[in-house]
């Protein structure tokens, strides 16, 4: 099965309900969720050529696949995430395993629980490239605050750096749509916040204007996510964090129970579960 996905960092998709284990989530997500992304990273990465002169910026890194990824290359890589502790944790684990502090480098690697603001310096080179991976598109207000992140990012670049967008593609193309729907019918009374809605075509492209970036380039790729099993899926899916505004407006048995039946659909004779998607990335440069 081709391991494939969609992570949520940069703009919350709400509040963790009380009671969850926001350590096993993290743990959920790192290892059943995040790799289903792997073709959108490695397709932004061959497109611009990433290697050893690449020195990356990763807004809302989360628990570092896309770094390690980068790093892997060669590239020399820096990642912040101001929300998401236990994620970042599991980032230093995978890209800093034999340090204990967020801010020591290490080999050209720095993951700092904070923003921009916090990994800038005289002393420190600007970054060419920037990527912000988390899928903007599926939940009602989920690009807020993107713009002026990236507004904030652009200093700490020079003129003509790519910065990577990502976003779900049309719901006829993502089968995942139907489950998502899921969140939004038992989120009904918080329907304001966390709501599911349709990807829009230029979603990414008024992200990157209203940063002042100037759109150079776009791609669709193929991002199935694939489960090994029904219990696997449901474990993925609740650590994107979708499905919070749901679990607080209900309880997590509902939410286990109706997100189990919108995936009966997607799953395969030999139990897997499989739902095929396509994502979208934006490269627009700074000015």
């Amino acid at each position: 099965m081709t391991p494939t996905l969609a992570q949520p960092h940069l703009p919350r998709a709400g509040t963790i309900p009380r009671g969850v284990d926001r350590c096993a989530r993290a743990r959920d997500w790192a290892e059943i969720q995040e790799r289903m992304l792997v073709p959108l990273y490695e397709a932004v990465y061959e497109r611009l050529d990433v290697g050893g002169g690449t020195r990356l910026l990763g807004l809302g890194c989360g628990s570092g696949l896309a770094l390690l990824m980068a790093a892997s290359r060669g590239a020399s890589v820096t990642g912040v995430d101001p929300s998401a502790p236990e994620r970042l944790a599991l980032a230093r684990e995978r890209l800093l395993p034999d340090t204990g502090s967020d801010a020591r480098p290490q080999g050209g690697t720095r993951l700092v629980e904070g923003g921009p603001a916090d990994v800038s310096g005289p002393d420190r080179p600007t970054f060419n490239m920037v990527t912000a991976f988390q899928p903007i598109g599926c939940v009602a207000g989920d690009s807020e605050g993107l713009s002026g992140l990236l507004e904030s990012t652009v200093p700490l670049t020079g003129r003509g750096t790519p910065v990577v967008l990502a976003g779900w593609g049309p719901p006829e193309r993502c089968a995942t749509s139907s489950v998502l729907k899921v969140a939004t019918k038992l989120a009904e009374p918080l329907r304001s916040t966390g709501s599911w809605r349709p990807a829009l075509r230029d979603d990414l492209e008024e992200v990157a204007q209203r940063a002042g970036l100037k759109p150079d380039g776009s791609g669709r790729v193929a991002c199935p996510f694939g489960y090994a099993d029904t219990d696997s899926a449901v474990r993925g899916l609740l650590s994107t964090g979708l499905f919070d505004a749901a679990v607080g407006a209900t309880d997590q048995v509902q939410v286990d129970k109706e997100l189990t039946e919108a995936l009966h659909p997607h799953k395969r004779r030999d139990g897997t579960v499989w739902m095929p998607n396509v994502f979208r990335y934006l490269i627009a440069r700074t000015r």
